[in-house]
């Protein structure tokens, strides 16, 4: 199998997520006695790849339009663009991958990459669909931090044309960039509950700063509304694009919690102790089961 510390690392688009990576694979694989591995950034941005090199992030910087001079000396490229910008990027570039090369994606929705890779990519580049769960509010490489993946979960979704050997490495690369916990699933499983446990919660979030008539109501905030809306802070171009790629799936999570809401508004309405003190009951005991808290 390949050596991780020996390999060339593409990575396309440095905004904050590109950027972690290229930061995370510098400081946790190159930095390895012996390690002969270099990474080379592409991103539209000048400024962004002065930065990147001036940092020794990356051993060579690409604009956009040098992409492809790129991709044909790498053995493992993060395409880290937007969901349909990735399939764009796939599609007029698929000629000019290194042969037997990894190719994955960090997309927050997979369904479309099922549908579309069969005819955008040769068969002698390995594409392994994955996303990393991890991330920071602010957008640009200026905000990227490699300890953003530190303890995180990593969904991988591998197919049938993927080589095991290929999956092996993109598993100790995933361990070694500090991912605690691996996932593997499937694109519609994956599409479902990331509906649920991220995009309908973006969706409350914003919901909930959007129904504030009064701005200057956090002053009375105790730590309640920051939490909740933390992720409010949102970039609206990639969220948009989110929301329609898996809206199917997330309509059906945004009315399930109307549905809840419901309850919640009737029982208060209603003066209902009883039942709005069993429902809140219910809720902790089911959190509790859900695990994840910290």
């Amino acid at each position: 199998m390949k050596n991780l510390k020996d390999l060339t690392y593409g990575i396309v688009g440095m905004g904050i997520m590109g950027g972690s990576i290229a930061k995370s694979i510098r400081s946790n694989v190159l930095s390895r006695a012996g390690a002969t591995g270099k990474i080379y950034a592409c991103n539209r941005s000048t400024a962004c790849l002065e930065t990147v090199l001036q940092e020794g992030v990356a051993d060579k910087a690409f604009t956009s339009d040098r992409v492809r001079e790129m991709l044909c000396e790498c053995d493992f490229v993060f395409v880290c663009l937007y969901p349909h910008a990735t399939i764009d990027f796939l599609r007029d570039n698929r000629d000019f991958f290194k042969a037997d090369s990894i190719v994955t994606d960090i997309s927050g929705v997979k369904g479309i990459f099922e549908k579309s890779l069969p005819e955008i990519l040769s068969d002698d580049v390995d594409f392994i669909i994955g996303h990393p769960m991890a991330g920071g509010e602010k957008e640009g490489y200026a905000n990227s931090n490699e300890k953003f993946f530190i303890g995180r979960n990593y969904i991988l979704i591998p197919s049938a044309s993927n080589k095991p050997e290929n999956l092996e490495l993109m598993r100790s690369l995933i361990t070694a960039m500090g991912f605690a916990r691996i996932t593997e699933t499937s694109c519609e499983i994956h599409d479902y509950k990331i509906g649920f446990t991220s995009q309908l919660c973006h969706v409350i979030a914003a919901a909930l700063v959007e129904s504030a008539s009064d701005e200057s109501i956090t002053a009375f905030g105790g730590g309640s509304f920051e939490d909740l809306t933390r992720i409010a802070m949102i970039n609206a171009p990639l969220w948009t694009e989110l929301f329609l790629a898996n809206k199917e799936k997330l309509v059906e999570h945004i009315s399930n919690f109307e549905a809840q809401i419901e309850r919640f508004k009737n029982f208060i309405q209603n003066d209902d102790e009883q039942n709005l003190k069993s429902l809140l009951e219910d809720t902790r005991e089911k959190r509790l089961k859900m695990g994840g808290l910290k």
